[in-house]
């Protein structure tokens, strides 16, 4: 048997933290997505509790802050593009807005940090996420599109090859196909 499951990364993740820091007895408060406050000074043997812990789950503690703001920009992107709103801003703009910094220093910091473009990163999450939406949806590859704020099919298409090596046809073939084969086993 198999399900199909959608999550929000962002719940997940707060709910993870909200989890290890209460049973670490920690006093803390969320500031802003990944960004943590302790309210009393925190011991070196909690915080290496908290990085062994976190660890399990893909979190790590950042103490440079390039990096945590290029974390920043990353959730930002992450959260624009999987948001069940349609969002009528340019990118740029909704970064700049949303982290109070120009799109051009946001830009420069990421690649800086990355070695890879806020676009590209930008592509990347589209991508997974049209691939997510063919996978558990009943979207055409028009509403995808649509969705994701492609000027058409064929653009997103050809980020979807350019990406994964594949179309979304193709893609959807394979889906399919490992269904079939997972429903006579």
């Amino acid at each position: 048997m198999k399900i199909f499951v959608k999550f929000d990364f962002n719940t997940l993740a707060k709910r993870v933290l909200e989890d290890q820091f209460g049973s670490l007895g920690a006093k803390y408060r969320m500031l802003n997505f990944g960004e943590i406050e302790f309210l009393e000074p925190a011991r070196k043997q909690m915080l290496e509790e908290m990085e062994k812990r976190f660890a399990n789950y893909g979190i790590e503690i950042i103490e440079n802050q390039k990096t945590a703001l290029v974390q920043k920009i990353k959730d930002a992107i992450t959260a624009m593009v999987f948001s069940d709103e349609q969002i009528n801003v340019k990118s740029s703009v909704y970064l700049s807005e949303k982290l109070g910094h120009s799109y051009g220093y946001l830009s420069n910091i990421f690649s800086e940090v990355t070695y890879s473009s806020v676009e590209n990163f930008i592509i990347l999450q589209k991508i997974e996420y049209a691939k997510q939406l063919l996978i558990v949806s009943q979207l055409s590859l028009t509403e995808i599109a649509n969705k994701l704020n492609y000027s058409s099919v064929a653009h997103l298409s050809t980020q979807f090859k350019n990406t994964t090596g594949i179309t979304p046809t193709q893609f959807q073939k394979i889906i399919r196909k490992r269904r079939e084969i997972a429903i006579k086993k």
